[in-house]
């Protein structure tokens, strides 16, 4: 079955898509910041464990990691390429790019509702774990988190709020834009 090539791209279509691609935007944002900051910020937040007079390897030995934990990048790649590969199928009118929107986007939705508060309200969270630990409970959580900002690019919260937003906000946003009647007709008139 060959496509009509005459049904016009609706704007809710070309919206859905764009918020995709600019989900990816705060992804990539997080990346530069851990390849080339996250050793800094990691240095500082040990200094300024080393300052209040507890040992820097607490840190590690707790899992508490300021951007030098790479592990994380994989999946992060991989969601820009999703949400990349996920707007261009869409910009085309292939039904498969609106079905895997449908499930991807629910999964990003809460992803961003679990994860990234974390990277938005990090001081208040990093003070509600460490309260239940007696020997974290004698840090300076504020200033832990102060070193090791200063160590990143001052941008970084508003990426942050961006991804919290986006990943949110914008997936259910996208499911809506997909479902609505321009949409179904422009999926329909074309070729999977």
């Amino acid at each position: 079955m060959k496509a009509d090539t005459s049904i016009k791209r609706p704007r809710s279509v070309v919206l859905a898509a764009t918020l995709q691609l600019l989900s990816a935007v705060p992804f990539v944002l997080g990346t530069y910041v851990v390849l080339v900051h996250g050793t800094g910020a990691q240095a500082a937040a040990e200094a300024e464990v080393a300052r209040q007079g507890l040992p820097p390897s607490i840190l590690a030995e707790h899992g508490i990691s300021f951007g030098s934990n790479t592990a994380e990048l994989p999946f992060t790649v991989a969601i820009v390429l999703i949400l990349a590969m996920l707007a261009l199928l869409n910009l085309n009118g292939k039904r498969l790019g609106r079905v895997l929107s449908w499930i991807f986007q629910p999964i990003l939705f809460v992803a961003g509702a679990i994860i990234v508060p974390r990277q938005v309200w990090v001081t208040p969270l990093l003070e509600s774990t460490f309260k239940s630990d007696p020997v974290l409970a004698r840090i300076d959580v504020p200033a832990l988190v102060d070193a090791a900002l200063q160590a990143m690019p001052g941008w970084l919260l508003h990426a942050n709020v961006g991804k919290l937003a986006l990943t949110t906000l914008g997936s259910a946003l996208v499911i809506v834009l997909l479902a609505l009647p321009s949409a179904r007709a422009y999926f329909r008139g074309k070729a999977l």
